[in-house]
């Protein structure tokens, strides 16, 4: 008996932040009306690594040569791709994260910068807790679980329901719980036609790549805590300010504006360069660059501290 087919693809999640917004990259998908992330198949012979590979296909879907990027997860999930199921081969995807600083992309290439809370609103509580979570969210998701305690509690625990704390890097976690409850819209398009989106619960991505953007959101909160990759978001001189706003857009949360500039200037990340930022519209403000030094003094230079984040 033959061999099942595999096709092997190369995902990219590309994140920029730009005005306090987190954004992602997306193209159009060429199979559905769904926009997609970039992505492209392997080729044997001219992609000597996987990751010149997904080098290669961002830069013919978007025009972007992308800087820092690392590798994210694989998924391989039966049927994640619906031509499987005509008989199409299946269809594996190894992931790359990358970050970047937004840039304007070459026209005709279909490919545009989009707010990354479009897709996942429930993530962002730099406002408090959504509004999306309290009216839709919650009692959709206590009616799945009907009599079960256990999927009672699993709801309350993923989404801060009760007396649960709201733990910002259960992006995923969140997003398969949605479509285990089928409210999302890629629960009804891959599974059951019956299930219905929670209106106002953002927009699909085509495939699984809403899950794959939950997962990379996930991963990016969690290195906050021990990598400094924030700093590749922003220009190599930076106000504490745009510093601090960086950080609550990927966060998803408000820090404490004193008890963050100050542990990040105590724990050595940055330092002051003497020159004042023009244009800011109020008072000047110092600008300040990333220390590469802090690479050799600490072994997880981030910016997460206790004591940086409003307590809810």
């Amino acid at each position: 008996m033959p061999s099942p087919a595999v096709h092997l693809g190369l995902d990219a999640v590309i994140f920029a932040v730009t005005a306090e917004a987190p954004r992602i990259l997306t193209v159009r998908d060429a199979a559905s009306t769904d926009e997609a992330l970039p992505s492209g198949p392997l080729d044997l012979e001219a992609h000597s690594t996987l990751e010149r590979g997904v080098r290669d296909w961002v830069a013919k879907q978007t025009g972007l040569a992308l800087g820092y990027v690392e590798q994210l997860y694989t998924f391989g999930d039966r049927f994640r791709d619906p031509r499987e199921r005509a008989g199409g081969a299946r269809v594996i995807a190894m992931t790359y994260l990358a970050l970047v600083r937004e840039q304007a992309l070459p026209a005709g290439l279909g490919a545009q910068w989009r707010d990354c809370y479009a897709y996942l609103p429930w993530e962002d509580w730099r406002r408090g807790r959504p509004d999306l979570i309290e009216r839709e969210l919650a009692p959709r998701l206590h009616a799945w679980a009907g009599s079960d305690a256990r999927k009672h509690e699993r709801v309350d625990l993923t989404f801060g329901l009760d007396t649960a704390p709201w733990d910002p890097e259960r992006t995923l976690e969140r997003y398969e719980l949605l479509w285990e409850a089928g409210l999302v819209a890629e629960a009804a398009r891959e599974r059951d036609p019956k299930y219905a989106a929670v209106p106002g619960g953002g927009f699909a991505l085509a495939l699984d790549h809403r899950r794959i953007l939950a997962t990379a959101l996930g991963r990016v909160r969690g290195k906050l805590k021990y990598r400094p990759v924030v700093f590749e978001l922003l220009p190599p001189e930076f106000t504490l300010l745009q510093l601090q706003q960086v950080v609550e857009a990927l966060s998803g949360n408000r820090l404490h504006k004193q008890n963050f500039r100050r542990l990040v200037e105590s724990a050595g990340l940055v330092e002051g360069t003497g020159r004042l930022a023009t244009g800011t519209g109020g008072r000047p403000a110092e600008l300040f660059r990333f220390r590469r030094e802090v690479f050799r003094e600490r072994p997880d230079p981030g910016v997460y501290f206790p004591g940086a984040w409003w307590s809810r």
